[in-house]
């Protein structure tokens, strides 16, 4: 009994605080079509769903956070989420409820201070946001996750509806900028290239809510959009749409024959006797692959880390450029740009701290076995 009189206080106090009336409130529509009404100052928010605490990293609004969800606080082996390595701090912070937006509503209520509003990704997942909203008696704001090849103005208006409920329109603007220069830089340096003459390629190994083999690939791969390149997984009159993750099958991989292999490390997840790189150096179809033959075998950073690390994928990008076409990339150094692109997104360059945990090294070429 008295825990639920705690409770409903609390509740109480929430509603009565969290919107003051009058001028000291405002209405915001959201990236779901919702009026949600908000307080004019925002200082203290959580974030719910994959991806939601890196957009506020990138807007550099990590200390407004009174809360996280269950996966900051783990300790991983594994991990590739540059936001989360950058902000070790995330780790202290209290218990909001479970990952991929399975919040708990008391544990929200029992935050000291509350949050003023909860950013919410992938409305579907978990809580709905009206339910939410009205179980905690605080605004839920709906932003949209997307992806960076097709449906970059989704993850913009975002940015720019975060920035500005939280006083950081500038920085958000500076995040989605920063982005499209990457972006047209990429293309830039790759576009003129003739059809003919784009090297065959193919990206196994990538992670989807957990490590996988050779098999698993995107036929729509960011980094291989970016640069133009030619991938085997991708048929010509698909490249225009934003396909989603596949499997295909070893006979599909060996009758491709790409001249350029890369590999997701994330696949290093699996063990030494499993995954992409055990697959590559023991399996005699694979084998028999020109590019196994030839030494064409390189690794990249895993993206796919509670949802896409839209800072990897750039670094990726430049890592392939490199790798596909080196006269048009000889000013860069993958790392180097993989670090610079961390420390403007994240505030650090963690290049090395997320790649040590895996056993294969990030942006290398595969050393045969």
């Amino acid at each position: 009994m008295n825990k639920r009189i705690s409770m409903v206080l609390t509740l109480f106090f929430a509603l009565m605080f969290t919107l003051p009336a009058g001028v000291h409130a405002r209405t915001i529509t959201d990236m779901a079509g919702r009026s949600v009404e908000i307080p004019n100052k925002v200082e203290r928010v959580i974030c719910s769903g994959p991806g939601c605490l890196r957009y506020l990293t990138y807007l550099q609004g990590q200390d407004m956070i009174v809360g996280v969800d269950s996966i900051e606080q783990r300790d991983n082996k594994f991990d590739a989420r540059p936001y989360a390595l950058a902000n070790p701090q995330f780790k202290k912070q209290p218990l909001i409820g479970e990952f991929r937006g399975h919040d708990n509503p008391e544990l929200i209520l029992g935050l000291a201070p509350q949050p003023q509003v909860i950013f919410k990704t992938y409305k579907e997942m978990g809580y709905d946001p009206d339910e939410l909203q009205a179980k905690t008696g605080i605004p839920v704001i709906c932003l949209s996750y997307s992806s960076l090849a097709g449906e970059r103005d989704a993850i913009y208006k975002s940015l720019q509806l975060m920035g500005d409920v939280i006083g950081k329109p500038a920085r958000a603007k500076a995040v989605c900028d920063f982005m499209e220069e990457q972006i047209t830089d990429l293309y830039g340096r790759t576009s003129a290239i003739p059809e003919q003459e784009r090297k065959s390629c193919y990206v196994g190994g990538i992670a989807k809510k957990g490590p996988h083999g050779l098999q698993s690939t995107e036929p729509a791969y960011p980094p291989f959009r970016f640069v133009n390149a030619q991938n085997v997984a991708c048929p010509p009159a698909d490249k225009g749409k934003p396909l989603q993750h596949a499997n295909v099958s070893k006979e599909q991989i060996v009758s491709w024959n790409p001249e350029i292999l890369f590999v997701d490390i994330s696949t290093c997840q699996l063990g030494d006797n499993a995954g992409a790189v055990y697959e590559l150096s023991t399996d005699p179809a694979y084998q028999a692959l020109d590019a196994v033959i030839k030494d064409e075998v390189y690794t990249v950073l895993p993206y796919n880390w509670y949802s896409m690390n839209y800072g990897s994928i750039l670094a990726d990008a430049y890592y392939v450029g490199k790798v596909l076409y080196p006269e048009r990339f000889k000013d860069i150094d993958p790392k180097a740009k993989a670090d610079a692109i961390y420390s403007f997104l994240v505030g650090k360059p963690v290049f090395s701290a997320m790649e040590k945990s895996f056993s294969e090294k990030a942006f290398s070429r595969l050393a045969p076995r």
